[in-house]
């Protein structure tokens, strides 16, 4: 089976991410960060991964550590769980709505962590969650996951409604680009390794 742990300690955060690619069970986020952990939940859900993330930090200063560590760590997780990659789909696409909004997300398991993010927030808060720190948990994550995620908003007014469609974009196209291809034999790469 495909799963991985990571944990990260700082004197700011302490993270734990467990990861299951092959099994599906409910997603569970404890970060302190009410909003963040909704999201990942959705994250797990719609990935149809088997996810368990919990969190301190210092967010009585501010959620951006925490937020920022959990992308790190998770990023971490899924670049084990996938080890050479060898047999994957590699890419994966997905548009979805959440009322008036619709994000698209593209993602290439390519190696190389790179992020195109192209979201104009209409609010700059969702309740008390900074709408800012998706890109910092989105930038995290590609990094750490030596993946390349494009996220695009083609509309939507409400903070809420874009950013859930932005995860759950993540989610499928993410769940999509990590499943098993019975047709691939190796490496999806001409290069031999991604």
């Amino acid at each position: 089976m495909r799963k991985a742990t990571a944990s990260r300690q700082t004197r700011e955060t302490k993270v734990e991410v467990e990861l299951n690619l092959d099994r599906r069970s409910p997603a569970a986020a404890s970060t302190g960060v009410g909003f963040f952990d909704h999201m990942l939940e959705l994250l797990g859900t719609h990935a149809r991964f088997a996810l368990s993330i919990k969190a301190t930090g210092d967010t009585q200063v501010d959620d951006h550590h925490t937020v920022e560590d959990v992308g790190i760590t998770l990023g971490q997780a899924l670049d084990k769980a996938l080890g050479d990659r060898a047999g994957v789909a590699r890419f994966g696409f997905a548009s979805i709505p959440m009322d008036e909004a619709l994000a698209d997300v593209s993602i290439d398991l390519s190696g190389r962590g790179i992020l195109v993010f192209n979201v104009p927030f209409a609010q700059e808060k969702i309740g008390t969650y900074d709408a800012g720190l998706t890109q910092e948990f989105l930038q995290a994550f590609a990094t750490n996951a030596r993946i390349t995620l494009h996220v695009n908003a083609r509309y939507g007014r409400n903070g809420h409604h874009l950013t859930e469609s932005i995860f759950k974009a993540l989610a499928r196209a993410l769940g999509e680009a990590v499943s098993i291809d019975p047709r691939a034999k190796g490496i999806p790469s001409t290069k031999g390794t991604l």
